[in-house]
């Protein structure tokens, strides 16, 4: 039996995080807890880009172009959605997700979310580094994963899928 798995050593990969600026006291965090882990996984900071859109919604498109690039080993979408009092939230959490992992199944880097979806300020903070960890943290580790996966030699794709 031959398992193929990435690992979650990243030297020597690149990465675009693409940051939202809507509920930028959550994002903001969502993005320093993303940055650390992936240098802490030997990503060097001159090989971390970071693209910022107005808001979750704007995500996917620039999630898109950012990674049609073929600049990145991966690519990681950080933004929050917050439940108001009107269906905006259901509208915007589901396009910004279905968008997302379309970005996904087309890019040849890997791709991966970090999008929260919160009923309060105060739960997204807990979220985003407070009390449940930090959830762009584990965006970034499971796009270092993915990256490792895609450069698999089983796979014949090379480094991140470019050739």
């Amino acid at each position: 039996m031959n398992v193929i798995e990435g690992s979650l050593v990243a030297t020597g990969l690149r990465f675009a995080l693409v940051v939202s600026r809507f509920n930028s006291l959550v994002t903001e965090q969502l993005l320093a807890g993303a940055v650390d882990t992936l240098k802490r996984h030997g990503v060097d900071e001159g090989a971390i880009d970071v693209y910022r859109c107005p808001g979750t919604f704007e995500l996917p498109a620039l999630l898109r172009r950012v990674a049609r690039t073929g600049r990145y080993d991966a690519a990681v979408a950080l933004g929050a959605v917050i439940r108001g009092g009107t269906p905006h939230f259901e509208y915007v959490s589901a396009e910004a997700t279905k968008g997302v992992a379309q970005v996904a199944f087309e890019a040849s880097c890997a791709v991966s979310l970090g999008v929260l979806t919160c009923d309060d300020m105060a739960q997204a903070l807990e979220r985003a580094g407070v009390k449940a960890g930090n959830k762009g943290a584990e965006a970034a580790l499971a796009a270092i994963e993915q990256a490792n996966v895609f450069r698999s030699e089983k796979l014949g794709q090379g480094k991140g899928g470019r050739e």
